[in-house]
């Protein structure tokens, strides 16, 4: 097997796995809704239609990166759902170990930097976005 070849599992590997991963949180989220969430934004001052978002972070990005349409802006929404639910629902928690010596976050990290890494790296040549298109 080639190295390209291998990229460009690797890169299908990491999409399929941050994507399906994520999406599972949406998933739960289109069937309980984001009340609790745009209490929780009002909470800190922040608009609560910034709820909705949520949906463009773990319902859309994922498929868009699962697929491998527009994968680099998916996996930016991505980042950006990450940020905030970091800095909302985690961030006493930024500095801090689990009970089994594992990052506090380390859920919320995979998500935020699996999907940085898939913004650098783009979709590869596994994708329905075709090699060289300028989002993928």
């Amino acid at each position: 097997m080639s190295s390209t070849t291998c990229d460009d599992l690797g890169k299908f590997l990491l999409r399929l796995t941050i994507g399906i991963l994520i999406l599972l949180h949406g998933v739960s989220k289109l069937s309980s809704g984001v009340g609790w969430l745009q209490g929780m934004l009002a909470s800190q001052g922040w608009p609560a239609f910034f709820a909705w978002g949520v949906y463009l972070g773990e319902v859309l990005a994922p498929i868009l990166i699962i697929l491998g349409v527009y994968t680099r802006a998916g996996a930016a929404l991505i980042a950006i759902n990450m940020l905030f639910a970091i800095g909302l629902a985690h961030s006493n928690e930024i500095f801090a170990i689990s009970k089994t010596g594992g990052w506090a976050i380390e859920l919320q990290g995979l998500f935020l930097f699996g999907s940085i890494a898939i913004m650098l790296l783009g979709a590869g040549r596994l994708s329905l976005g075709g090699n060289g298109a300028r989002w993928n």
